[in-house]
């Protein structure tokens, strides 16, 4: 039996053939579109709008008599004054995102007004001068248990760094 290479996939492949059904059911649209969506409506835009569902009208026996395939409307969500802004040029929006499919894909666009950008991961890690470190060691210098030590830190440094954001 000869060996035959396989191709090794990249993470982003899997990802996307395990969320691209998903996507396509739920929403009709695919990850590609969400990962190119900073191309298709500039830098400027990038950050405060995302795409989010492209609704194609139902079928209505038309395929049965050759009419075909009718372009759907693609829901887009904007944060504050950036849905304003891109409806001044959603003509040139809906040719960029039937360009991005090759085909007439949407022919209107509705415009919703939502928080689109994620939230910082993580707050910044406060910090604490060294008499304020040492106060907070010594009131802590009795406490035995690592997890319970690390917590009481934790909160201890959240406490005197709000303090010191306060004075």
């Amino acid at each position: 039996m000869a060996y035959k290479p396989r191709r090794v996939a990249t993470l982003a492949e899997l990802a996307n053939k395990l969320v691209d059904p998903l996507l396509a059911r739920k929403a009709g649209i695919n990850s590609m579109l969400l990962s190119s969506w900073g191309e298709i409506v500039g830098e400027r835009f990038s950050e405060t709008s995302r795409p989010e569902r492209i609704r194609w009208p139902r079928d209505n026996g038309e395929a049965e008599t050759g009419a075909g395939f009718s372009p759907g409307q693609l829901t887009v969500a904007c944060e504050g004054a950036s849905a304003v802004f891109l409806m001044h040029e959603e003509r040139q929006l809906v040719s960029r995102v039937n360009a991005f499919f090759g085909f007439a894909a949407v022919d209107r666009i509705r415009f919703v007004q939502k928080p689109v950008r994620q939230p910082s991961q993580k707050p910044p890690e406060p910090k604490l001068d060294r008499l304020q470190k040492r106060k907070l060691d010594d009131i802590l210098d009795e406490v035995e248990d690592p997890k319970l030590r690390a917590a009481l830190e934790r909160l201890g440094t959240g406490v005197l760094a709000r303090k010191n954001r306060q004075t």
